[in-house]
């Protein structure tokens, strides 16, 4: 099916253009607050019924998110917004026919920088028992013993508290990784098997979630941020940032990791490894200026640039009996028994813009 938003839509809106900025020295830092509005248009085919499960932008973080208006129009016999306690999206349903099936899906959030000084402890508020069962649990994909508990234990071996040990990990992820530009989609996350074979290459949901797991083996609360990039960087990293205001393809994971001293800490390692990999002409060592910068910056900060869907893994959706999902950053879509691919937007029929507000 040929699909274009703009004709969808009915306007002659242009693409949004972004100013090509030089490189500063990566320093993210919190800053004003910048609301987005996010616009995910969808046509499916038509046939037998038809189910469709959005994610929607709704992780609050006082610090850097707030989460806004969520509106939608459509053809959709229903459509109803569910909120659990991983996830919260759309479910919209069609019957069988051949009538239209279209939904418009808009939703508006505000987010801005950050930066935690690691220098500097401070007084925190622990996490719950609740939570810290949560985020140090393991997930389908992400076990915590065997060999990601070994490998974890090795990395952070005498480690004198825990930043640390997040440090070390970290760091390990920077070092002894690759990121893979063969690796469909964002990757899947499946770090047991990737330590298993030795194969320590993928993208963000890869080895964001390796960094994950390996906190979490150590004993440290840490979660993925499944998201979307829609800004471009300010400092001028390319591979950092949203180029127009599509962003169908934009997705993006990063990490989080709880240390006692500092509450929630950003961590993205896998931005690290990308920045060697596109930035300039291509791998740079570790040594680069832009790779240094970045390495040092992205355990503690990151650019507003950015929203979150949600923290969630293993993602049970509602009338779907193919079992759960590793997380829920893509739209996913049904047509009688055959799944479409959320990995191939233009055979889905969806697109996903981006623009400030």
């Amino acid at each position: 099916m040929h699909f274009s938003r703009r004709a969808f839509l009915g306007t002659a809106a242009a693409t949004a253009i972004f100013p090509k900025l030089t490189h500063a020295a990566y320093a993210p830092a919190p800053g004003d607050w910048r609301r987005f509005e996010i616009t995910t248009v969808f046509a499916l085919p038509t046939g037998a019924a038809a189910d469709l499960w959005v994610p929607l932008p709704t992780l609050d973080a006082a610090l850097w998110q707030r989460p806004g208006d969520v509106s939608w129009t459509g053809t959709a016999e229903t459509v109803d917004r569910v909120a659990t306690e991983k996830a919260e999206f759309l479910h919209a349903e069609w019957p069988a026919g051949d009538a239209l099936r279209e939904l418009i899906v808009t939703a508006t959030v505000a987010t801005r920088g950050r930066s935690v000084d690691l220098g500097a402890p401070r007084d925190v508020a622990p996490l719950s028992a609740e939570d810290r069962a949560r985020y140090t649990a393991a997930t389908d994909l992400i076990p915590t013993d065997g060999i990601v508990k070994a490998t974890s234990d090795r990395i952070v071996e005498g480690a004198r508290d825990d930043l640390e040990t997040a440090r070390r990990i970290y760091d390990w992820i920077v070092t002894e990784t690759a990121r893979n530009p063969e690796t469909r989609g964002c990757g899947l996350g499946d770090i047991g098997s990737m330590l298993a074979m030795g194969d320590l290459t993928g993208k963000c949901a890869d080895l964001n979630a390796l960094f994950v797991g390996l906190a979490r083996a150590a004993g440290l609360p840490a979660r993925d941020l499944y998201g979307l990039r829609v800004a471009p960087s300010a400092f001028g990293y390319t591979s950092l940032g949203a180029g127009s205001d599509d962003v169908t393809k934009a997705q993006h994971c990063r990490a989080e990791v709880f240390l006692s001293d500092f509450g929630w800490v950003p961590a993205d390692p896998a931005d690290v490894r990308k920045v060697m990999l596109q930035e300039d002409q291509g791998d740079l060592p570790l040594s680069h200026p832009k790779v240094v910068d970045a390495r040092e910056a992205l355990l503690g900060a990151w650019e507003g640039n950015w929203i979150a869907y949600n923290d969630g893994h293993d993602i049970r959706l509602p009338s779907d009996d193919a079992g759960p999902l590793p997380f829920l950053m893509y739209p996913e879509a049904r047509i009688g028994d055959r799944r479409l691919d959320p990995l191939k937007p233009a055979d889905f029929s969806y697109e996903i813009t981006a623009r400030p507000i």
